[in-house]
């Protein structure tokens, strides 16, 4: 449970800025083709994301039911959060694109639910990297990046 869950955590957030980061990339350089495919590719993806962010929640919630503290409520507060986040505006963001993409329909409509979509992966990266420095905190790891804290 110690070492799943932060694994699973770790592989969400990876998913999740490799998306963010992908779009943007292929946004500021690629052609229509290119935006088409990696908006039909993230789809995909969601079935790691997806399985991560439940082991994340799994473990995280059998974790928390012996651990109290500061720390540990916000964490608890962060993920209702995340998964609203993902659930409401992300994963049909991403299905609504790759649909407009195949369609190569790169409208005002697309582009305003690629800012929308961005901005809310946003969200999730820096609400998913807050968990995971609490949860170093929680683990007493010193923090392996500078200005991460």
């Amino acid at each position: 449970m110690k070492r799943l869950h932060p694994i699973a955590g770790g592989v969400a957030l990876a998913m999740i800025s490799v998306f963010w980061v992908s779009t943007v990339v292929v946004e500021l350089g690629g052609n229509q083709a290119q935006i088409a495919q990696v908006k039909i590719l993230i789809p995909w993806g969601f079935l790691i994301l997806v399985s991560a962010m439940a082991a994340v929640g799994c473990t995280g919630f059998r974790l928390g039911q012996t651990r109290r503290g500061k720390i540990v409520d916000k964490k608890r507060k962060r993920m209702p959060l995340i998964a609203t986040n993902g659930v409401l505006i992300l994963i049909p963001a991403a299905f609504f694109l790759a649909s407009k993409a195949q369609a190569g329909a790169f409208d005002a409509v697309f582009y305003g639910v690629q800012v929308l979509e961005l901005a809310a992966g946003a969200v999730n990266i820096m609400l998913l990297w807050r968990n995971m420095r609490d949860g170093r905190r929680l683990v007493g790891k010193p923090r392996r990046f500078p200005g991460a804290g």
